[in-house]
């Protein structure tokens, strides 16, 4: 089993076809779901999962709503956008990396995240900071 980070490639196609939304007036909402090392994430995720997923102490399956902290912008010829950061307070978890997703309808999936080695708390916050949101840096880009 593998995490890979990259863009879903369902994801891509769904941005061609108008099906994904993250403008400032979007009614679409958004979730990152966390995973443990046995889960095999990559390109062709079509969709959220449970398989492999994440558990523990303040963690509830489905992961925690994103709130889209900088809308769709651009700089020179990329497009972006990005997320607050994701925390599990008070948290017993360990996961390999994670998977943002958009909520109800079939859940089609956006990115996988690897984390690159295991990351876990104990009774502690469990956080998922996103990159700046720039051109070369933020989490969706197209470039």
């Amino acid at each position: 089993m593998a995490i890979t980070q990259t863009m879903c490639t369902s994801f891509k196609k769904a941005l061609l076809d108008g099906e994904m939304d993250f403008s400032a007036n979007t009614n679409q909402s958004y979730k990152i779901a966390l995973y443990t090392n046995s889960a095999s994430l990559d390109a062709t995720t079509e969709t959220y999962t449970t398989s492999n997923e994440a558990s523990g102490t303040g963690y509830t399956p489905g992961g925690v709503a994103l709130t889209i902290s900088t809308a769709p912008t651009t700089s020179g010829t990329t497009a972006y956008l990005s997320f607050s950061n994701a925390t599990w307070a008070n948290s017993t978890i360990t996961a390999r990396g994670a998977l943002i997703y958009q909520t109800g309808g079939t859940t089609p999936a956006v990115a996988v995240l690897d984390f690159g080695s295991d990351k876990s708390t104990s009774g502690t916050t469990f956080q998922v900071t996103f990159p700046t949101a720039n051109a070369t840096t933020a989490i969706v880009r197209v470039a």
